[in-house]
């Protein structure tokens, strides 16, 4: 019995060393390592950390009500991890408005310092205090280990963005999401220092603001009959006397308070009005801006569009204003009077995109005007829209950006240019001297498929996590001074709900997020692989959606003369990939992937996964045979 006893203690002892050695190197690993998402410039790791267990003490040197705002929102962050804060506190946190501009921060860097004894925060104004915030709250836990102390790690932090502009954009007219939807989605972006919502709030599926002088624009523009399924032939156009009772819109009270809360996250919202194509939400409640002015009806969805290849298309229905009509620029002079009141930032979009000039090029009316105008082309008169339009825009004090189409055909003088069809666009109106916006769609269309489509929402296009990462948004030959910066944009045919949403925007917003905030040298996948991670785990605590699509294995399938073949890579260090072609599974129990390897012929399915130590970290990906031969590269 004693020599059982000496045993286990034994045991136990040895087991106790391995788990206090194994939570040293994790402390250490933590010092030295941090998961801040974008990376910042500078980072110092320091010996020891900043202890809190019940409260925290707040000092600021400023009266600005912004920054207090800021520190109002940043209390309640730390009261959900049941920290409060009290002058009473002996841990202070110490926030600081520099006196003297630090150059080198500029208007939204800061520098944060975390020792035993106190944090101190320094920024030039508001906006580096609240990125500032948004770090700290990076280095604190997403959740709180009940009773146990909070420990930040000691380090030296300088950070400051490369970009002024950093955005997502959020389409709510192909799926509507409420007013406290649209403030989570806020809040997210927030976290990861984007400063820019670009709110995509008019096209072809409903119009989604309140507009006073046309009240139809929301009694009948932001309703449509109800479908299921897939956009496109699947889904039938309204029936005769069917209700329109799918939608919503937001009133201008509610658009002030969304601006507000935006605001006090350090966002600012640019509105998108997009005209003159994408307007058949317009043309169903005002028949009489269109060419035709024959009634229609706000899209369900359903094709209404001829996609030809190489970028031209043909409208089944019409839906673009009439750009030689008065009463078309009579409309958009009041919709802008009123878009400017609500919005207090630089900028409005007025989309200008994919703008469809058939019913102009057949209809009498319109050619008679253009000969009278010289105007030789559907893309002349558009330009002659648009230069319009921006004289509209600037005469509310705002500045017009528009999609890169508003190139086609001569750009307006002032017009700032946002680039999605690739990066041409954007280079060329640089090279005109005008200030550009990057979003292609190679890089930064978070609508498309993010990982297999055996268990993604099928979409026509792919962009990996790993490809986004890769984004650059200056050219070489452009002046870096003329790009503005860069956005994601999510596009919701596909995207009914908002936990959807979240899952389509994470992780590849952190690339973004990435690319725009931190330095170029500073960049690194692997690093940031192991960082997104950790972020997994933050998004998992607040019951976030957040795809780990790039967990999974990356099949491609191709012939070597009658023999089908597979390669499977993963980008996700220290991983391991196994399969299996026999019908059996779980996958992490088969073959070790190490070379291309033969589907042979038979009723047979694939079946992978991606493994890490011996445990399954991706989805478990099937395929039939079939559905494999159906992949082969071309």
């Amino acid at each position: 019995m004693m020599l059982k006893k000496i045993f286990l203690i034994v045991i136990c002892s040895t087991l106790l060393m391995s788990c206090e050695n194994k939570l040293s190197k994790d402390v250490d690993n933590k010092i030295k390592i941090h998961t801040i998402i974008p990376v910042p410039a500078h980072f110092e790791p320091l010996q020891g950390g900043f202890e809190i267990t019940d409260e925290v003490k707040i000092e600021l040197n400023t009266n600005n009500k912004q920054a207090n705002i800021y520190i109002d929102n940043f209390k309640d962050y730390l009261n959900k991890l049941g920290i409060k804060t009290s002058n009473s506190a002996t841990k202070p946190l110490i926030i600081k408005w520099n006196e003297k501009q630090d150059s080198l921060l500029g208007v939204e860097g800061y520098q944060l310092e975390v020792n035993k004894n106190h944090i101190v925060l320094n920024a030039n104004n508001e906006a580096g205090i609240f990125n500032g915030l948004q770090t700290l709250k990076q280095l604190l836990p997403a959740k709180r280990i009940k009773s146990k102390a909070i420990v930040i790690a000691s380090c030296k932090i300088v950070d400051y963005p490369r970009f002024a502009w950093r955005g997502l954009m959020l389409d709510v007219s192909r799926h509507f999401f409420t007013v406290e939807e649209i403030k989570s989605y806020l809040d997210k972006m927030s976290e990861y220092k984007f400063n820019v919502f670009h709110w995509h709030l008019t096209d072809d599926q409903g119009w989604r603001i309140e507009i006073k002088s046309f009240p139809k624009l929301t009694e009948i523009g932001a309703w449509r009959v109800e479908r299921y399924g897939r956009y496109g032939s699947d889904r039938a156009y309204p029936k005769d006397g069917e209700k329109a009772s799918y939608g919503g819109f937001y009133s201008q009270e509610q658009v002030k308070e969304i601006v507000q809360y935006a605001k006090d996250r350090n966002i600012t919202i640019v509105p998108e009005i997009d005209v003159p194509g994408h307007s058949m939400a317009v043309l169903a409640a005002y028949p009489e801006l269109s060419v035709n002015k024959k009634s229609t009806f706000v899209v369900p969805g359903s094709k209404f569009v001829d996609w030809q290849g190489g970028g031209k298309f043909e409208m089944l229905i019409e839906n673009t204003l009439n750009p030689t009509d008065e009463k078309v620029y009579d409309f958009l002079d009041k919709v802008f009077s009123e878009i400017a009141e609500l919005f207090p930032g630089k900028y409005i979009h007025m989309g200008g995109d994919e703008a469809y000039h058939g019913y102009w090029e057949r209809d009498r009316n319109v050619q008679k005007f253009m000969k009278k105008n010289g105007i030789k082309d559907g893309e002349a008169l558009q330009s002659y829209f648009v230069k319009r339009v921006e004289k509209i825009i600037n005469s509310k004090g705002k500045k017009m950006i528009g999609w890169d189409e508003i190139l086609d055909g001569g750009l307006a003088e002032g017009a700032t240019v946002m680039s999605w069809r690739g990066m041409k666009g954007g280079i060329q109106a640089a090279k005109m001297g005008h200030e550009v916006v990057m979003t292609p769609t190679t890089f930064a269309y978070l609508d498309y498929m993010q990982g297999d489509k055996s268990v993604e929402n099928r979409i026509y296009a792919n962009l990996s996590l790993e490809k986004t990462y890769q984004f650059e948004p200056v050219p070489e030959g452009v002046k870096p001074e003329l790009v503005l910066g860069g956005q994601g944009n999510l596009w919701t045919e596909g995207v009914a709900t908002m936990p959807f949403a979240f899952y389509m925007t994470y992780p590849r917003a952190f690339a973004i997020a990435e690319t725009l905030w931190s330095r170029k040298q500073d960049k690194d996948w692997n690093d940031f692989a192991r960082r997104t991670e950790m972020h997994f785990d933050r998004f998992e605590v607040k019951n976030t959606n957040i795809s780990k699509a790039v967990l999974d294995p990356i099949i491609s399938i191709y012939k070597a003369g009658d023999k089908l073949m597979c390669k499977l890579v993963n980008s996700i260090p220290e991983t391991e990939i196994y399969y299996t072609v026999d019908n059996t599974y779980p996958a992490q129990l088969g073959i070790k992937y190490t070379e291309p390897f033969e589907i042979p012929e038979g009723d047979l399915d694939l079946h992978t996964q991606t493994v890490r130590n011996g445990k399954a970290i991706g989805r478990e990906l099937h395929i039939t045979r079939n559905k494999l031969l159906e992949r082969v590269e071309k």
